[in-house]
């Protein structure tokens, strides 16, 4: 046993056993050839696909073997196809867990055979060998954060790829089958700014004794490295395995890296909050085992019956300083597990009646987070990208929704699943607005990011290092087709937040690490028109701002207001040219924060017409408006739904929309968006993505036509979202009868807020709403249809003259001939087995008609699959600490 202990550290942490050998003094420049494999690895014959110019993908899959033996390791390699620095950006597991327990990559300059495939006991590299990727349990495709890429190739990088399958339980193999599992990479030769690597924490000497109800296994290793920037992480252990938790501990406080269960799907899974580790800081994870049910002690090995307690940490660091692999395997700190978070002791607990029994570990089980495995997924066809249940869920989910939304006359958003824009990922979206032709905006971060190393206690910034943003971080994009049509913002910001637009199409942007607030021509290269508060220097008077948040600019008089933002609490006033003139606002204390007192000010929204400022007060989960002259408290609007944040807010007229943010542990309010009645506060509708999902929604835009965009700090992503009613007057027009678009006004738009949606989620807001009564109003519906009718009794009286005519010129007999005639007229427009009007039916017989806007979809609900787009993802904000308990990052 002992013996098989060994060997299996050497194949995780294989170093130097033969020597450095260049790879070149061995093999000649590759040559891609075709592969001899089985008959039964259909598509594997072509190794490399080119996709572009400067991307490919390499197939890498066991030859077609069929083990004969339990518990066989087999290894195979694949030279990189070529010599230049490449990078891995993208990993597709190419196997079932019905025959693979486990797959490991590994990257290094030369392997242990030149064989087609070999016992992974004769090694895996003759050098250091870099585990790149692991996979187990049915885990779903693995997305790299943008810009993040294992580097490999060049002078550097590994020159070979090699694959280790761990054949567990060989049963599935008694028809003789051949087996060519892997794992298909996409590669790129564009240069990426973050390097990607692999933490591995392994404990090497665990005892589970027989019987013991519970065991822990500690690791802690102290990190001696630059900064590294996690990002994902993969737990794994065998069938005794309850859960398993990493963390950083700083100054005595943990963070969470993650924590899961070994027995769900053991893919990479997100971290739910970004995590920086520095030099000084401790690494610490938990394995509990049991003991149960086992008649002896049970140690670490390779075999099914042994034990594992691994967690792998996926991070990114600069180029400059990128280190590929990293490994602890000891406990150097275990006094520091005295003070380890009462969860980490707390088994996750898997649904039994969802579980399948596949050799030593068990099969497919339902898996409460499948959303955070999505979110590293890569956004390409569902039935290429993701298991038939996740397939099978999602459109379920989206047929209800829908059916929801037909039901409904009244105003409702939904995701314009036809618009590419969700795929632009620049960097962290901290700002989105329309100008003045309605184009959309976007203030992004590009590779900066807002983390824990970003401010000290002062909260001045402590990268100024790093330089200016060197890419232009104010991108405009088509509201149609998402291309982008101009960019400037480049080496000017460190890190953007907020954005607005002016009636004049000037942008206004805040810097959270300059302390500024800048007003731009975006037609202009000769610098900002205006510049508020001092470069790089926090402060709380009237010519300093502290991490300011947002915007927003009087279209009548031109006055400035600035929210001010995370260490102050305070909304200031300046005149057009600048000139300071008043502020008002104080930080709020305890759990009932009075009108005035803010805690994060973070979002502006002006409505003109009424002289208000409202402002989403973020950290309270509140929206608080004030008359803009005199500064006086109007009112607050606040929903249990909302949760305990507010992030950002936007105003058309008569309606508010605002998002929230991530729930707290035990809360149970959704990330979601909100439709609300400006007169009367009501939430009137709820919205989400399709396409990914809401993580941090930081900021949000509508214009007038009822289009919403929603600017995702975590996800980097903007998502576009379009007014049923106003996709559905586009489809009548589609029918081939043209209605007038008529521009409602804002007592018209209110109206429409009579009825309320019908949706069951919707109705459990409104319960929990104080309703205010809603005058009485024309139904817009009503005028919609008489518009449509109104061609219809044209087309009758034309076709009554033509025939009264006839009847003068050919007599008595063409009374006949008209009752025909009109028969084949309204005949057209009934439905069937109806003896009246049928409109729908009418214009769903016509090519291209559409009820939701968007001809993917058939009038009476599509059955067909959604494409499902899984987004990479990205590091969110850090907040700085308050005086008061220390909002969420943002």
């Amino acid at each position: 046993m002992a013996g098989v202990r060994s060997l299996l550290v050497l194949l995780v942490f294989q170093s130097s056993c033969l020597g450095f050998r260049s790879p070149l003094s061995v093999f000649k420049r590759f040559k891609e050839t075709t592969r001899s494999f089985s008959n039964e690895c259909l598509g594997t014959t072509r190794p490399v696909i080119p996709i572009d110019s400067s991307d490919f993908t390499l197939d890498i899959r066991m030859p077609g073997i069929t083990p004969k033996q339990s518990d066989t390791y087999f290894c195979m390699s694949m030279r990189l196809p070529t010599d230049e620095e490449a990078f891995v950006i993208d990993f597709k597991p190419r196997a079932s867990m019905d025959t693979v327990h486990h797959m490991l990559l590994f990257g290094c300059n030369m392997p242990s055979s030149t064989g087609s495939y070999w016992f992974c006991d004769e090694g895996t590299c003759t050098d250091k060998a870099n585990i790149l990727y692991a996979w187990a349990r049915n885990a779903p495709p693995t997305r790299l954060p943008k810009g993040v890429g294992f580097r490999v190739g060049g002078e550097t990088g590994s020159k070979y790829f090699v694959l280790q399958v761990h054949y567990g339980d060989i049963s599935a193999f008694r028809d003789n089958h051949k087996d060519c599992s892997g794992v298909s990479l996409h590669l790129t030769h564009l240069p990426q700014p973050l390097i990607a690597g692999m933490y591995l924490m392994m404990s090497v000497d665990t005892v589970i004794p027989a019987g013991e109800k519970v065991v822990n296994s500690d690791i802690s290793c102290h990190y001696k490295k630059y900064p590294m920037h996690v990002f994902a992480y993969r737990v794994h252990t065998h069938r005794l395995g309850k859960v398993v938790s990493g963390y950083r501990v700083r100054n005595g406080q943990w963070t969470l890296i993650g924590r899961q269960s070994p027995q769900l799907p053991q893919a990479f899974y997100p971290v739910e909050h970004p995590v920086d580790v520095s030099f000084g800081d401790i690494l610490a994870a938990r394995c509990v085992f049991t003991g149960e049910g086992r008649t002896e002690a049970t140690r670490i090995g390779g075999t099914s019956s042994d034990e594992m307690c691994n967690l792998y940490i996926m991070y990114y660091m600069e180029a400059k300083h990128a280190v590929s692999f990293m490994t602890c395997t000891q406990n150097v700190a275990p006094d520091v597990f005295r003070g380890i978070p009462p969860e980490a002791n707390i088994p996750i607990p898997v649904k039994s009646d969802m579980v399948m029994m596949h050799g030593h570990h068990k099969g497919k089980i339902e898996t409460e987070n499948k959303d955070k495995m999505s979110l590293l997924q890569q956004p390409k066809r569902a039935e290429e990208e993701v298991l038939e249940q996740d397939k099978l869920v999602l459109q379920a989910s989206y047929q209800q929704e829908k059916r929801t939304w037909d039901s409904q006359t009244d105003f409702h958003v939904e995701e314009a699943l036809d618009w590419p824009g969700v795929y632009l990922l620049p960097g962290q979206v901290s700002g989105v607005a329309l100008d003045p032709k309605n184009n959309l905006v976007i203030f992004h971060r590009g590779d900066h990011v807002w983390d824990g190393n970003s401010f000290d206690s002062e909260f001045v910034y402590q990268q100024r290092g790093l330089g200016p943003i060197e890419e232009d971080t104010i991108l405009v994009i088509d509201p149609n087709n998402a291309a982008i049509l101009q960019s400037s913002g480049k080496n000017l910001f460190y890190l953007p937040h907020g954005l607005s637009v002016d009636k004049d199409g000037n942008y206004w942007v805040t810097d959270v690490a300059l302390h500024q607030v800048f007003k731009l021509d975006p037609n202009s290269k000769e610098g900002p028109l205006l510049i508020l508060g001092r470069s790089m220097q926090p402060g709380s008077d009237q010519n300093h701002f502290c991490q300011p948040t947002d915007v927003a600019v009087d279209p009548d008089t031109g006055t400035i207001f600035v929210s001010d933002g995370y260490c102050n609490s305070r909304i200031v006033q300046f005149s057009p040219n600048g000139n300071f003139i008043t502020q008002w606002g104080e930080v709020s204390s305890g759990s009932n924060p009075k009108p005035g007192q803010f805690r994060v000010p973070h979002s502006l929204a002006l409505v003109p017409h009424l002289g208000q400022l409202c402002v989403a007060d973020r950290e309270n989960g509140r929206i608080q408006c004030f008359k803009t002259d005199t500064k006086e408290f109007v009112r607050e609007i606040k929903h249990a739904s909302f949760g305990r944040n507010v992030f950002a807010i936007s105003y058309i007229p008569g309606l508010l929309f605002a998002v929230n943010g991530k729930p707290y542990f035990g809360d149970q309010e959704p990330v979601q968006g909100f439709v609300m009645n400006f007169s009367s506060g009501e939430i009137i509708d709820i919205f989400k993505p399709v396409r990914k999902q809401f993580d941090m929604p930081h900021d949000i835009a509508a214009s007038e036509d009822g289009t919403v965009y929603v600017g995702d700090a975590h996800t980097n992503t903007v998502w576009k979202f379009t007014s049923t009613e106003k996709m559905e007057h586009r489809s009548v027009k589609k029918a081939g009868i043209e209605v007038q678009e008529v521009k409602e006004s804002e007592a018209v738009v209110e109206s429409k807020m009579e009825n309320k949606p019908t949706s069951s989620e919707l109705q459990k807001i409104q319960e929990k709403q104080k309703l205010i009564k809603e005058p009485d109003s024309g139904v817009p519906v009503v005028l919609i249809t008489t518009l449509l009718v109104i061609p219809v009794v044209v087309l009758l009286a034309i076709a009554v003259f033509i025939r009264w005519k006839k009847s003068r010129a050919f007599g008595a007999d063409s009374e006949h001939k008209l009752e025909a005639s009109s028969g084949r007229v309204l005949g057209k427009l009934r439905g069937k087995g109806s003896g009246g009007l049928n409109l729908g039916n009418f214009f769903a017989s016509r090519k291209g008609y559409s009820r939701k806007g968007f001809d993917r979809l058939s009038t009476e609900g599509s059955d067909q699959e959604k494409d499902e787009d899984d987004g990479s993802e990205s590091e969110e904000e850090y907040s700085a600490p308050l005086p008061a308990p220390t909002p969420s990052s943002s």
